[in-house]
């Protein structure tokens, strides 16, 4: 495997890691850039702070490098999906913060739209569901409300795209307006099935196509980074979002692999093959396109808040000093006390969908601690992680007889455990965890064809499996449990 450079723009922080030729990361740089909560409901990023962290930390990795820098074959892109941002197709200024993947400021749009009949379109077209959570509301929401936006789209001055489109147009220099199809088919403007933007869908969110990026498979020449901006030209061969990309950096090949990333949110994604199989409750998507083996497609149960519970006990509460604290907090306690917490906190994703609901603590008494507060926190991870696979699994008939896990919060060892024993089913902790950036690594290497499938699959290694160990019964009563207050939190807001 030759050198090859990771950028992972996430939702609190940008990252860059440079893989060696034996795959291994050598060196990772890292810088947070601020959340913009305007009121509540409302998350924005503001996009010149997102890329000057993103340039920072490739400045940062590419300084380590030094004379190495020549043999970096190629960057691969990964990205926090969703996210709306909109610019000047002439010097690429923003016209407004980046909408959020989690901003539910669309709600009611959306809403109108199922009323009025037409999710049946939309699912069949995209595999997803009517939701604020996806691009397309927010876009149209951009357009009707910054000045001038809508007629300045009409008339091709402006650029819309996810957060990937955006940083492969500034790397170089305005040159390329891409995406690739990963990204693409998550933004309910793009049909999975003959992987082109579809009419009818601009047409109901009244988006002009002029704006759009082109789409790429995700394993291609997206273009080459500015010498101006990083002192080199270096081709850019490889785009997935972040959850495609842990996908095959996990090495989930073959049809009936699957994969949870415990992030700010928790993505539960199975391959499907070449079948865009659909399932109540969970979503069809594009997992990635090569250059010779054609589509994959996948299913995925997608949970807003997992790794974003534990930091709102740190920064909500002040529980917490900091979120690596959880486990041994978690640990201090033998259960929750019978404490349930829902983190709804942007509402609900797989296999609810439902944005209206809100956070809830319940089975609270005097005896209540921080650390039942924590092991909640960590328990609601595993259980919206159960309830995202459960459908997966009613709806495509495959049973799991493993998961493998990634993301900051798999080093946490009393989350897998409870993950095991609330799944019932081994969970496979990889030797290396930050297999997002890795997977863009390697898809660069697929689409810069220096790399094939086959030295993909050489790259995962085992670093430690948990294996359930919780009777039938108490799994029972704790998942019981754990959906009577899941129906609290549930059409919380539209009562308010």
């Amino acid at each position: 495997m030759p050198h090859l450079l990771a950028i992972d723009q996430g939702t609190t922080s940008s990252r860059t890691t440079l893989f060696d030729s034996a795959g291994k990361a050598v060196r990772t740089a890292q810088r947070e850039f601020p959340q913009h909560y305007p009121v509540p409901g409302l998350v924005e990023h503001d996009p010149e702070e997102l890329w000057e962290s993103q340039l920072l930390t490739l400045r940062e990795v590419l300084a380590f490098a030094g004379a190495e820098q020549k043999k970096i074959a190629a960057i691969g892109i990964t990205n926090q999906r969703e996210t709306v941002l909109l610019w000047e197709r002439e010097g690429g200024r923003p016209l407004y913060r980046a909408l959020v993947w989690q901003d539910r400021r669309t709600a009611d749009f959306t809403q109108r739209l199922r009323r009025e009949g037409t999710e049946p379109l939309v699912r069949d077209k995209t595999g997803l569901l009517l939701d604020p959570y996806f691009s397309a509301s927010k876009l149209s929401w951009l357009l009707d409300n910054v000045d001038g936006a809508r007629e300045r789209a009409a008339r091709g001055e402006l650029c819309f795209g996810t957060v990937d489109s955006f940083l492969i147009y500034r790397l170089t220099g305005g040159r390329r307006h891409v995406t690739d199809v990963s990204n693409a088919s998550r933004t309910l403007l793009f049909n999975i099935h003959t992987l082109s933007w579809d009419d009818d869908l601009l047409r109901l969110f009244r988006i002009p196509r002029e704006i759009l990026p082109e789409v790429l498979p995700s394993g291609a020449p997206f273009g080459e980074t500015d010498p101006a901006l990083l002192g080199t030209a270096i081709p850019i061969t490889g785009v997935a979002g972040d959850q495609q990309a842990a996908l095959f950096g996990q090495a989930c090949l073959a049809p009936g692999m699957a994969k949870v990333t415990y992030g700010t949110g928790a993505f539960v994604v199975m391959n499907t093959g070449q079948c865009a199989a659909l399932a109540d409750g969970v979503l069809t998507t594009v997992a990635w396109q090569l250059p010779r083996e054609g589509v994959c497609y996948a299913l995925e149960g997608s949970i807003f808040i997992a790794g974003a519970a534990v930091q709102w006990l740190r920064d909500g509460l002040g529980l917490l000093a900091s979120a690596a604290e959880s486990e041994a907090l978690a640990r201090s306690v033998p259960d929750t006390g019978g404490v349930y917490f829902v983190p709804a906190l942007t509402g609900m994703g797989a296999p609810y969908w439902d944005p209206f609901a809100r956070g809830v603590i319940c089975g609270l008494t005097r005896g209540t601690s921080r650390g039942h507060l924590a092991r909640a926190a960590l328990e609601a991870i595993a259980y919206q992680t159960r309830d995202a696979i459960g459908a997966m699994e009613r709806g495509s008939g495959v049973q799991l007889r493993e998961l493998r896990v990634d993301g900051g919060a798999a080093a946490n060892d009393l989350l897998l455990e409870l993950q095991s024993d609330l799944l019932d089913t081994p969970v496979l902790r990889p030797a290396c965890t930050e297999t997002t950036a890795l997977g863009a690594a390697l898809l660069a290497g697929i689409g810069g064809g220096v790399l094939d499938l086959e030295g993909v699959a050489r790259q995962w290694a085992l670093d430690r499996r948990f294996i359930p160990a919780m009777d039938a019964r108490r799994r029972e009563k704790l998942c019981s449990g754990w959906h009577r207050a899941v129906d609290l939190a549930l059409g919380w807001d539209r009562l308010a």
